[in-house]
């Protein structure tokens, strides 16, 4: 992730969510249809699963972020666990919709906004502690997408990072002062 510096906290918290989201897309890109909806065993989620999970906990948290609870009436949670859209495409039209809606809302956002208390399942939080709890649980979900992709991949897997016993070599790149972009 290539650091910009700022001090503003909603900039670099949308930063942040924008890496992970690209981070999630790469590790996606490499598997097949088929591994999308693959399983480790019976108590673990799908791709599918996680990217359904998230984006319904986003489409629940950050629309009408400032003026309504976070935790839509209409949500269903549980149903998020079950029965993902059957296409890489309605899968990947979920997983954009609900990050629009998350990155809409940063982006209308300035750091005045982050005292302001909303509420999510009726407790209250400042806004900076929402954004907060959001990355963690988006960062953590997108973690878990990125091992099953690279399980499956196993040794087709395109690193999304620096290569193994390659830590040398980029540290020499970035102390010369080349790009350290891919």
């Amino acid at each position: 992730m290539a650091l910009r510096f700022t001090t503003s906290y909603v900039e670099d918290s949308t930063a942040i969510f924008r890496y992970y989201k690209k981070l999630a897309e790469r590790a996606i890109e490499q598997v097949s249809d088929d591994q999308l909806f693959a399983v480790l065993d019976d108590e673990m989620n799908s791709i599918a699963v996680i990217v359904k999970h998230m984006s319904g906990n986003m489409r629940s948290r950050w629309t009408d972020f400032l003026t309504s609870d976070g935790e839509k009436p209409g949500r269903d949670r549980d149903e998020e666990f079950s029965s993902p859209p059957p296409a890489r495409e309605e899968l990947l039209q979920i997983w954009e919709d609900g990050w629009q809606r998350l990155l809409g809302t940063m982006e209308s956002l300035s750091d005045p906004d982050l005292g302001r208390t909303i509420t999510i399942r009726g407790e209250a939080h400042s806004v900076m502690q929402a954004i907060n709890r959001q990355v963690a649980h988006y960062s953590y979900h997108c973690g878990q997408i990125v091992f099953l992709a690279k399980h499956f991949c196993h040794d087709r897997w395109n690193t999304l990072s620096v290569p193994r016993g390659a830590s040398s070599e980029f540290n020499r790149r970035v102390r010369a002062g080349e790009s350290s972009q891919r």
